[in-house]
């Protein structure tokens, strides 16, 4: 699978999520009213404890699929981390999805990026198969989905995603003015 970054078929990097600017159709924000249901992606995160997406309903959630071996998933990880301590305490949730065939590499990963948010273990990938069709390529990592606090899909990206283009796409999610943060 490594051999999917180096010749160009996955890690791929197109325009950030939120930006309206269509650098294909896997760059999307969906409208309100026009989103669909996000799947209730489930399983055994990488320390062993059951989540659910809905686990999580009434925030907004940043789901982010990786591997260990991707380098751009390397790159978005402090990203995400970023993203998730800014925004926890307001409503949001990150979760991961980690398609590592060996947990072990997973687990060192997480730790050595302290990523702070559980990340559902899924080596088969087949988590990305319950989203709806073209929304995302399950095949390539990283991609991330923005999913809105009634559960829907509000957002998706293929590609490296920053805190600056998360918090662009999220802001708007959030249904309570005290929610947003100041600027920093």
């Amino acid at each position: 699978m490594a051999a999917l970054c180096v010749t160009g078929a996955g890690c791929s990097t197109p325009a950030p999520i939120g930006d309206t600017t269509s650098s294909g159709p896997l760059s999307q924000t969906l409208k309100e009213g026009e989103r669909p249901p996000a799947p209730d992606f489930s399983g055994t995160t990488l320390e062993g404890r059951t989540v659910h997406l809905s686990d999580y309903r009434g925030k907004v959630v940043v789901v982010n699929a990786w591997a260990s071996w991707c380098g751009p998933c390397r790159i978005e990880a402090p990203e995400l981390k970023r993203i998730q301590q800014r925004w926890k305490g307001r409503g949001l949730q990150v979760l991961g999805i980690d398609h590592d065939n060996n947990r072990a590499d997973a687990l060192a990963f997480q730790h050595d990026h302290h990523l702070g948010y559980p990340s559902l273990h899924d080596p088969s990938g087949r988590q990305a198969l319950k989203l709806p069709h073209g929304l995302v390529n399950p095949q390539s990592l990283p991609f991330t989905i923005v999913v809105d606090e009634d559960g829907k899909i509000a957002a998706a990206q293929m590609g490296a995603v920053t805190a600056a283009a998360l918090q662009k796409a999220v802001t708007p999610l959030f249904r309570a003015a005290e929610k947003t943060p100041a600027a920093s």
